[in-house]
This record gives C-alpha cells, sequence and structure tokens, in this order.
C-alpha cells in the first residue's frame, strides 16, 4: 500500500454536480467478480490495486454476488485486514431495489425495503454509514414520495452521507429530485447506464442532471464487454456472453460486431484500446462525473484506468463515433427507466 499522495496526484478528480463530493473520473463497480465464486486472494490486490490508483469510491449493492450479499461480506472483508485506517479517504456506495430476500418486503421500493436492506449492507461490510445510499430502480407501484423519504431517513439517522438513484427516467428523476428538495435531503447523484451502443441519457436526461446541479455516474461503459477486443473475432468460451447471465449472445448480432470493429479501428488510430476509448468517450461530457468499471484482474484494472491518459477528441474523430455509436438493443434497464 502506497504511504504517500502518489495515488492522488495522477487521478483527476470530478465534483459530482453542484455537491461538495468529489469522485475519481473512474470509479470500481463490484457488480461482477467480487461474489463469492471468486478467489478472495484475487479480489484484494485488486481493491488495493485500485486504490492506489487513486480510486476512492467503491460501488455495491445488496445483491452484488453471488450469492446475493457476497460481494459486500468480501468488500468488508478486505476493508477491514488492508484498507481500515483509510475509510475517510474513501467513498463506499449500496442500493436497494431489486430481488434481495424471499417473501414481499424484499424488493422494488418500499421503506420497509430500503431501510431494512441498508441496515443489512452496514452489517455485512463492517460500517456505520455508507457515503452514498442509492434507490437502484424506480417502483411504478410505491409512490415516489415513500421511496425518497426513506433515502432522507436514511440520512438523518446517519447511515449515509448522501442519497442517489439509479436507472430513473429524466421525468422521475426530476420529480425525485424536487421530493428531495422539499424534503432537505438533496438528490447528489444519478446512476445509469451509459455507453456508445446505449445512449439513452443524451436527449432528456443528461439537460435534466445538469439542470438539477445532480452528478452522474455511468455504468456499463463497455456495454458489458462489448466495447473490448474480445468479440472482434465472434465469442470466446470464457466470455460473459458464452454463458447464461446479465449478457446474452443474442446482443451479437453481425450489424453491432461490425460497428464494434469500425470502433475498435478508430481507437487504435488515436493509440488507444477499444476499451480506454469506450470509457474516454463517456468522460467528455461535463456532466458525467465518473465511469463505473468492474476488473476480473489487477492488468484489466490497470488497462481501464490508462484510459485516463487520452480523455480528449477532435470534432472529427466524434462525428466518426457518431457514426458506428448508435444504439444496439442492449440495455437491459430499459424498462426500470421507460416507467
Amino acid at each position: 500500500m502506497m504511504q504517500d499522495g502518489d495515488r492522488y496526484a495522477r487521478m483527476p478528480y470530478r465534483r459530482t454536480g453542484r455537491s461538495g463530493l468529489l469522485l475519481p473520473a473512474i470509479s470500481l463497480g463490484l457488480w461482477q467478480n467480487f461474489g463469492g465464486d471468486r478467489p478472495l486472494e484475487t479480489q484484494r490486490s485488486i481493491l488495493r490495486r485500485a486504490f492506489d490508483l487513486g480510486i476512492t469510491h467503491f460501488d455495491l449493492a445488496n445483491n452484488y454476488g453471488p450469492p446475493y450479499g457476497s460481494a459486500e461480506e468480501n468488500f468488508g472483508r478486505i476493508l477491514k485486514s488492508d484498507l481500515a485506517g483509510h475509510r475517510d479517504e474513501l467513498v463506499i456506495s449500496s442500493k436497494a431495489g431489486y430481488d434481495m430476500w424471499p417473501g414481499p418486503y424484499g424488493i422494488w421500493g418500499s421503506r420497509k425495503y430500503l431501510l431494512a436492506s441498508l441496515d443489512q449492507s452496514l452489517r455485512r461490510m463492517g460500517l456505520e454509514y455508507v457515503d452514498i445510499f442509492y434507490s437502484h430502480r424506480f417502483d411504478p407501484q410505491t409512490p415516489l414520495e415513500e421511496t425518497m423519504g426513506a433515502l432522507d431517513t436514511a440520512v438523518r439517522q446517519g447511515k449515509a452521507l448522501y442519497v442517489g438513484i439509479s436507472s430513473y427516467s429524466a421525468q422521475r428523476t426530476r420529480e425525485a429530485a424536487a421530493i428531495l428538495r422539499r424534503l432537505g435531503t438533496p438528490l447528489l447523484i444519478h446512476q445509469p447506464s451509459y455507453s456508445m451502443l446505449n445512449r439513452w441519457i443524451e436527449p432528456e436526461l443528461l439537460d435534466i442532471l445538469g439542470q438539477e446541479g445532480i452528478g452522474c455516474i455511468v455504468f456499463s461503459p463497455l456495454a458489458q464487454g462489448l466495447l473490448t477486443d474480445r468479440y472482434l473475432k465472434g465469442v470466446p468460451e470464457d466470455s460473459r456472453a458464452s454463458h447464461p447471465g446479465s449478457f446474452s449472445r443474442d446482443m451479437l448480432t453481425d450489424e453491432t460486431l461490425a460497428k464494434v470493429r469500425a470502433l475498435h479501428q478508430l481507437a487504435q488510430r488515436r493509440g488507444q484500446t477499444l476499451a480506454q476509448m469506450a470509457l474516454a468517450w463517456t468522460l467528455r461530457d461535463p456532466r458525467v462525473t465518473s465511469a463505473l468499471v468492474g476488473a476480473s484482474s489487477v492488468a484489466q484494472l490497470e488497462q481501464n484506468v490508462a484510459a485516463l491518459d487520452k480523455l480528449g477528441f477532435t470534432p472529427e474523430e466524434l462525428s466518426e463515433v457518431d457514426r458506428y455509436a448508435t444504439d444496439s438493443g442492449i440495455n437491459l434497464w430499459a424498462d426500470s427507466s421507460l416507467a
């Protein structure tokens, strides 16, 4: 572990909307690779290296695993053994909204579910509070006042410093921000999916976030691995698309793969990998605070962070990206943001 300030000299930190909170341009998401099915030592080395690279923000949710809860448990274990003295240098987030435990109180957006889930997350991670607590998705059956009221309560109880929402539509985001403003707990941040192949936030949501002073942290900026060099020659046996889960072979149409190959060629001309260009591209808009990356190894993490070496785009490059960066039917979270 580095004992000096080097980690903070290299990483750019960007302001989260109009708040006092700065986030690293690249944050580490623990959605994949940090469950009970991965060696703890690998997880440990990734988390330690991330912190050394200036990644101060670690993004979790209650059901990250597998099994559910195991990513938080593993993170808590590593936090205690390796990062314990650095808690005040870290931003740790969690979420509730998707399936977590059996019965009607373990899913969606009720006050009962959100506050119980937060207590469980804190126990699993061994924390007194999280820095950001999110409503993981909009619940069409629960009044928005109830869901946002639960977030406000979490802050008032001292169990979260800030609150956020994920995969909410532009209209629901505006409504959520107004409710939270009335309650006196501002909406800090929105976490939407966003990538070159999934640009749904551009028509309305980014404008609203800018107007409201809300930060934006994008997840799946590599389109679940599609915007990497893994699929340039088809589907490798060990890839996410080759086994059931969050990514399906149906997304790998000839048309989509042709776009990916064209973007890969542009990245090569820029002196970057496709993944690095895809990350840099999501950060080109000043309203985007941070991009969330996953990592299955230290080498992969280092490759992703190297995207920060070349963030600029010429107008010609951006228009070439626009030719190929079109919606490719990969937004798995569209239903939530359409509600």
